[in-house]
């Protein structure tokens, strides 16, 4: 059975909420952002946290307004909802709710939406209820927020952490591969944006990285390992400098513009570590691929000395893009 329900929200709320479907790859088959099958996980992974979040302020604040016998029972629930309302919605999204979406549901996101109509409108219209709803999950981290979304990838992940488990996984950019790994950590990147799986592979022992929103195909097989402490210590250092990369860090040299500085200071994401400066030139000890990726932002106001490879790697990328624009095509 499915149903359609129009929704009215905020259109800085919907931009937001694309925003997360598109870091996650919601997408439909033509590559577009398929935001109804997003809003429908953000419902059944979110509906129980939300109404537990909001059930324990509620009592923390009507158990504090008890204490003042001048207040009676009525007013503390009507001062409670008002505080409610504050710390559980965002200031972001009081403007007028002009933008309309319609929630296409089936299954579990059906019977979500139904348990909402049934039991909780009594004094709120379901717009209303799924603006805070909304509003609640926007005010959190983004990568407790991809904790969230796929919820049931993450205590699967967890459980075979805690007992040892190995685990079998494609990724979406690897469908037809299939790996079979001994999981040891799970790590956010060191912006908060997306969480990562630090594990080694069974059959070679290789490090690896795998951000958890493109794991598909999990399965906990009932093969336990022996942690390898030297592998838990290189993956506990990847985790805390960039859990993204697994790869091995190089040593460079990267000399910036003043211009360059500035943007050093204001790009963090993905930045990598300074190990030292002397004046415009900086020193690091990252993976080629990550310094490489971060430093391509930067254009002219960055040069990358050494080491060779990545000079001439960069020179490459650059020589391609003018080659691109000389031609005026892609």
């Amino acid at each position: 059975m499915t149903e359609k329900y129009k929704i009215y929200i905020p259109e800085d709320m919907k931009s937001r909420l694309m925003n997360d479907a598109e870091l996650f790859e919601f997408f439909k088959k033509d590559g577009t952002i398929n935001l109804n099958a997003f809003l429908k996980e953000l419902l059944v992974n979110y509906f129980d946290e939300y109404r537990t979040r909001k059930a324990k302020l509620l009592k923390t604040i009507l158990t504090d307004l008890g204490e003042f016998p001048s207040v009676s029972h009525t007013d503390a629930e009507t001062i409670a909802d008002k505080i409610i309302n504050t710390y559980m919605k965002s200031d972001q999204y009081r403007s007028d709710r002009s933008c309309a979406i319609t929630l296409t549901v089936s299954g579990r996101s059906l019977d979500v939406m139904k348990a909402i109509e049934n039991n909780l409108l009594s004094d709120i219209s379901l717009s209303q209820y799924i603006n805070d709803l909304f509003s609640s999950y926007l005010s959190i981290a983004r990568n407790s927020r991809e904790m969230i979304i796929f919820r049931d990838t993450f205590e699967e992940l967890n459980e075979a952490i805690r007992n040892r488990k190995i685990i079998t996984f494609s990724t979406t950019s690897s469908r037809d591969q299939i790996f079979k790994m001994k999981p040891y950590i799970i790590a956010a990147s060191k912006e908060e944006q997306c969480n990562y799986l630090l594990s080694t592979d069974v059959e070679h022992g290789v490090l690896h990285t795998n951000r958890i929103s493109r794991i598909t195909a999990l399965y906990t097989t009932s093969d336990n390992y022996i942690p390898d402490e030297n592998d838990r210590q290189k993956l506990l250092e990847i985790a805390r400098r960039n859990p993204q990369s697994a790869s091995k860090n190089i040593d460079a040299v990267v000399k910036l513009t003043g211009r360059g500085v500035d943007k050093f200071r204001k790009i963090v994401k993905n930045r990598p570590d300074v190990l030292k400066k002397d004046g415009n030139t900086y020193y690091f000890n990252w993976p080629k691929g990550a310094l490489e990726d971060y430093f391509r932002r930067f254009g002219y106001d960055a040069l990358i000395v050494s080491p060779k490879e990545c000079h001439e790697s960069m020179k490459a990328f650059y020589g391609r893009s003018l080659d691109m624009y000389m031609k005026n095509r892609l």
